[in-house]
């Protein structure tokens, strides 16, 4: 199976990350993918909380739904659309949603973030991601050339119970789009990436946001970029740089099926609720 990962420098402007991810959208037709891959917020970065929430739009129906819809049906190429801002009907919040669409333009079904990303940077950036986006509350795995893909969206990665519990399900690919910040990015993405591969023995498809935006203040917000592929030995088999790109990588089942047999963590695995836990404190 062939995925293309399409890493992007989405900006608070939302026709023209839409221009920029069609173009590039096109460019992975000449790798013949089977199925393409968007970043995280590819419809829109940045901006003011009113101007997200402007922003956010149907889910099925807006602009950046329907511009994926048509370019899989018209291409016969399935597309999992990374994140998009949508619309919660009746709330001053939206959702950061994955549409996963087949080779017909049939969507297969949506992932809505449940790991808010509510830090602060150690240059003292404050990221408050859930005073716009609401948590959603439900997982979606799905098949594709006889592979199960799971979803997870950027901060999910941190998460490894999550990983786990779709891991349970025989996930083959989990599938993580982002928009990285530089800083977190440098020291903990490409060893969180190999990590879950690693623990989970399946492949990590990571499609991130490159380059930088501008909050309305005037700060500059960097991006990490390095868009990766990670197969289960924990290999980085395909990476991209800094820069607006698209990335092609076959996905293996041979290689799946060798790892697990080397390590049969599946088989090995003890359930932990029947284990009785001590926590005791030395005496001072």
């Amino acid at each position: 199976m062939k995925i293309a990962l399409i890493q992007m420098n989405s900006q608070p402007d939302r026709a023209a990350n839409l221009r920029q991810a069609e173009l590039l959208l096109q460019r992975t037709l000449s790798g013949k993918p089977d199925l393409i891959v968007l970043p995280e917020h590819f419809d829109w970065t940045g901006g003011t909380a009113h101007q997200k929430r402007a922003a956010a739009d149907r889910v099925p129906g807006g602009a950046a739904y329907e511009l994926v819809k048509n370019f899989a049906a018209r291409n016969q190429v399935a597309v999992h659309a990374g994140s998009l801002l949508e619309t919660k009907p009746g709330s001053e919040r939206i959702y950061n949603t994955s549409v996963v669409f087949d080779a017909h333009g049939n969507e297969i079904g949506v992932y809505r973030k449940i790991h808010l990303f509510d830090i602060v940077a150690p240059d003292g950036k404050v990221y408050r991601e859930s005073e716009t986006v609401a948590a959603g509350d439900s997982l979606l795995i799905y098949e594709i050339g006889g592979l199960r893909i799971a979803c997870c969206i950027c901060y999910d990665l941190r998460f490894s119970r999550l990983f786990d519990r779709l891991a349970s399900e025989n996930v083959d690919v989990f599938i993580l789009p982002a928009a990285f910040t530089r800083q977190t990015g440098i020291d903990h993405w490409e060893v969180l990436c190999r990590a879950r591969a690693i623990e989970f023995q399946a492949y990590v498809v990571a499609c991130g946001q490159c380059g930088h935006y501008e909050t309305p203040t005037g700060e500059r917000r960097e991006m990490h970029g390095h868009s990766m592929v990670c197969d289960p030995w924990g290999k980085v088999v395909a990476e991209i740089k800094d820069d607006v790109d698209v990335l092609f990588v076959e996905i293996d089942p041979a290689r799946i099926a060798t790892v697990r047999s080397l390590i049969p963590m599946a088989a090995h695995r003890v359930d932990l609720q029947g284990i009785e836990l001590e926590v005791r404190m030395a005496q001072r």
